[in-house]
């Protein structure tokens, strides 16, 4: 299992072990995750940014920083250790091993590597795939097409401390990057990336830099233990949500307050198995369009292990929607469901709505009749709403 996904990402915040302090989280997705009582770890995102800030600074300083700290997304500030370290007088190189915490991630333990090399002034910071990383041959994925496999967030963390790197030695900031993984393309045989057409190696992958650790009885217990906390502060409408991207969608869209937040992550169904035995009046349940097109189609459990995006159905529900023969084709053919979502909105057809549609009804059946008004929103990787369904 790789809790990275390979391929795609929506990651949650850290979760922690011990107690609950003073200042720490009573309710919501922050408690709900200490909860689990897992150790949380980085994701390769993190690893490749905090080795291009070491190799970085040792192409300008000579010296590599060991350990390197980074500033994640969310403002934490960990600490890696170098495993590898090399410099020239035209290139420098850091090596970080991966800490997947918990998870049985299956990239835990991998040496990733970023060399650095001096460009040109103007050129900006360009990125390559070095042995182990892969490269994107088909379309649907949030890359174009010949593309190294350097999923958007972590090359905007890479960018950032190259540039806060270059301002505190008087550079320009100019690099490029190449990012490898040892073992990498033995190691993404054990991921969805073969069959996503990202040839050649893994992808870098992580929105928020850390691992949330997946084990299914601490997670659903967790899931329960948030909808009990939402209830007891009398909140009234609550949010199931994908990921750290869905949440800040619901908050934006409902100013949800953070206990009525629940990290549903892949588990739907254990979700709205709990609330249908303890009512709240509303559940509102954001995520990719991709994952909420699982539970459309009838899937209660939404890892990638466990139920894929059935493009056969996303065909389907487009015809309803208007789509002619010839649109259901290629969208039945598409790499992805981004793909086929891409397909549909050039032509008009709002199978975003359709899909957050289904996703509701869906969840109304397993509710069976319970006191609890459902709606469903679909995000795109940047969050922006691409679908949603009226609230019944």
């Amino acid at each position: 299992m790789n809790s990275e996904v390979q391929g795609v990402g929506d990651t949650g915040p850290t979760a922690g072990s011990g107690s609950q302090g003073v200042g720490e989280p009573k309710g919501g997705r922050g408690a709900q995750l200490k909860h689990t009582g897992l150790r949380p770890g980085w994701t390769t995102g993190a690893c490749a940014t905090a080795a291009t800030t070491a190799a970085y600074t040792a192409l300008l300083t000579g010296d590599f920083p060991d350990p390197v700290s980074i500033t994640l997304p969310k403002g934490q500030t960990p600490s890696f250790a170098l495993a590898a370290e090399e410099l020239t007088d035209t290139y420098a190189m850091a090596g970080i091993v991966k800490d997947a915490g918990d998870d049985p991630d299956v990239t835990h333990g991998a040496l990733v590597r970023a060399t650095v090399r001096r460009l040109p002034a103007g050129a900006g910071v360009v990125f390559r795939a070095g042995p182990g990383v892969g490269t994107v041959t088909r379309p649907g994925l949030p890359l174009p097409v010949g593309e190294p496999a350097v999923n958007p967030v972590p090359r905007q963390m890479m960018r950032d401390h190259v540039a806060r790197v270059a301002g505190l030695h008087g550079a320009a900031g100019d690099v490029e990057i190449t990012v490898s993984v040892d073992h990498g393309e033995e190691i993404a045989r054990s991921t969805w990336n073969p069959r996503l057409g990202i040839l050649g190696g893994l992808s870098i992958l992580g929105t928020t830099g850390i691992v949330v650790p997946y084990s299914c009885s601490a997670w659903i217990d967790s899931i329960r233990r948030g909808v009990d906390v939402a209830r007891a502060a009398g909140r009234t409408h609550v949010a199931g949500c994908t990921g750290s991207t869905s949440e800040k969608t619901v908050v934006a869209e409902y100013g949800l307050p953070e206990e009525a937040l629940l990290d549903m992550g892949d588990f739907a169904g254990a979700v709205l198995k709990y609330v249908r035995r303890h009512p709240v009046d509303r559940l509102t349940i954001c995520g990719g369009f991709a994952k909420l097109s699982k539970l459309a189609a009838g899937h209660l459990d939404l890892h990638s292990g466990r139920s894929q995006v059935d493009k056969g159905f996303l065909a389907e529900l487009a015809r309803r929607g208007g789509a002619g023969e010839s649109l259901a084709a290629e969208i039945a053919e598409a790499n992805t469901g981004l793909a086929a979502l891409q397909l549909c909105m050039a032509a008009g057809v709002p199978l975003g709505g359709l899909v957050a549609t289904a996703a509701r009804d869906e969840a109304l059946a397993v509710l069976r009749g319970a006191p609890v008004a459902v709606d469903v929103i679909c995000i795109d990787r940047a969050g922006t709403v691409v679908g949603r369904s009226t609230v019944a």
